[in-house]
């Protein structure tokens, strides 16, 4: 009998999994005898233990008999080659939501460059050593002194506490902590507010530009997408649809990926469209404390008076990317379908490292942490900035945004084409840059370069931007 073992995992596992593929392909037919088992463990150059194991496996399963004093039989389980074969797996129909999710995977979002020496990914919270070690301390100490039980749906009650209180202090946005609910970031959130909100069919505005992972999670669950236009002044409000959509996205503190910051006029303007067209505002503040030239502003929601503003904040970017946590302030008439869907998604959010997170911020480590960041990440932005002037000139127009933790770059006199040659060549040179491009559902009209600063220094940046203007001159407009 010829037996081919796949080398993975135990031996005896091998040869199970050898014998069953013979028995279920028809190799091995009903009623076959196996080889005694001294006779098979010399010809397969195995111990008689293994064989031995691996007949008893296939016995309590079901695939093999034995006849005492006879030997060890085949049953009448497998299948025979007279069968059809099974049809393959993907042509098997699948849900709309599949559907739609696949072309998250077709359509072309971004290149992620790895183990490149200059990586401009955005998103990318700050290195800091002083917090892994802290942070360290505290997942020591919330280990010892926490419960092992599930938290849960809503989050752990001393870290919605803890939000609260930061929120009255920083965003200045009061509310209680059972309005709070604790998400596994902003992905997640957007989520559970589309499968709360809509519909299949359903109209739901974005920022144009926006960020795409709301395109994606969006337009997976069916929504109609309504695309309104940004200026200076965040969202253009007086082009928002006639018809009432059900949700409108907005980024008002710092608009993704342009930075703009939305005016309070629009602000108030907003709000009064959302109160007469009985919809709701989606408010992502996903890196509203790092604002380098004044204090950080007011959440559009401590303005909002008709309950109509669900705020979402997140702790990937303000402490790292692997934390996984955010959460959701919801208005009263959500907070119990919000909940129920959150159980229904995981349950409920890790419980220790909830722990670490709520003493984290009650001993005031979280604050201590932001400030170094934003006093670093202002130093960092500074090198870039300054970087791009000097080596790039005029061949960039800068987008003015003294906040967030990216600078947006638009190409002067280059094609989409030729700055997705220039992206490659970087790339080659060891440099990771980004387009604008895949933030809009219809490309800008001249390229632009999404410049992501956190993860590198001062020193490294100086050195990109070098490089960039290298580059540049390598594939000219």
């Amino acid at each position: 009998m010829f037996l081919e073992l796949d080398g993975q995992g135990p031996q005896y596992a091998q040869l199970v999994r050898a014998l069953k593929s013979s028995i279920l392909d028809g190799r091995m037919l009903a009623g076959s005898r196996l080889p005694p088992t001294r006779e098979f463990a010399l010809n397969l150059g195995l111990s008689r233990t293994t064989v031995l194991a691996a007949y008893e496996q296939l016995r309590a399963e079901g695939f093999i008999n034995g006849r005492v004093g006879s030997g060890s039989y085949v049953t009448g389980l497998q299948l025979t080659p007279s069968l059809p074969r099974p049809a393959n797996a993907a042509d098997t129909a699948q849900s709309r939501y599949a559907e739609r999710a696949r072309l998250f995977r077709e359509r072309k979002i971004a290149r992620l460059h790895y183990g490149l020496r200059y990586e401009m990914r955005y998103g990318d919270p700050l290195t800091n050593p002083a917090l892994n070690a802290a942070w360290g301390r505290e997942l020591a100490r919330a280990a010892a002194y926490s419960t092992l039980g599930i938290t849960g749906s809503w989050g752990l009650p001393a870290l919605r506490q803890q939000i609260c209180a930061y929120l009255a202090r920083r965003r200045g946005l009061l509310t209680e902590p059972d309005k709070i609910l604790i998400v596994t970031g902003t992905q997640q959130a957007y989520s559970l507010c589309a499968r709360v909100l809509l519909d299949e069919g359903d109209t739901a505005v974005l920022e144009e530009p926006h960020y795409f992972g709301a395109y994606h999670v969006l337009h997976a669950h069916g929504a109609k997408l309504h695309p309104v236009r940004c200026d200076d002044d965040g969202l253009v409000c007086e082009e928002l649809p006639e018809q009432a959509p059900k949700l409108i996205c907005v980024t008002p503190s710092h608009q993704f990926p342009t930075g703009a910051v939305l005016s309070l006029p629009r602000r108030l303007e907003l709000l009064r469209y959302a109160a007469r067209k009985q919809c709701w505002i989606i408010e992502d503040d996903y890196d509203g404390e790092f604002r380098y030239d004044a204090h950080p502003l007011a959440a559009l929601r401590s303005l909002d008076e008709g309950d109509r503003v669900i705020y979402a904040g997140t702790f990937s970017k303000t402490l790292f990317g692997t934390l996984r946590m955010g959460y959701l302030v919801m208005p009263e008439a959500l907070r119990e379908d919000l909940t129920t869907a959150k159980y229904l998604s995981d349950v409920s959010s890790p419980g220790i490292e909830q722990a670490a997170l709520a003493h984290f911020m009650e001993s005031g480590g979280f604050e201590r942490h932001l400030r170094h960041a934003r006093k670093e990440l202002q130093c960092r932005r500074e090198a870039l900035i300054a970087g791009l002037r000097r080596h790039a000139g005029d061949r960039v127009e800068i987008v003015h945004s003294p906040a967030g933790m990216h600078v947006v770059a638009w190409l002067n006199g280059y094609d989409h084409e030729r700055a997705e040659a220039l992206m490659w060549y970087a790339h080659e040179r060891g440099l990771g840059l980004y387009s604008m491009a895949p933030h809009y559902f219809v490309p800008p009209k001249r390229p632009g370069l999404l410049l992501g600063y956190c993860s590198l220094s001062v020193a490294e940046l100086r050195d990109a931007m070098q490089l960039l203007g290298e580059c540049l001159d390598a594939v000219p407009a």
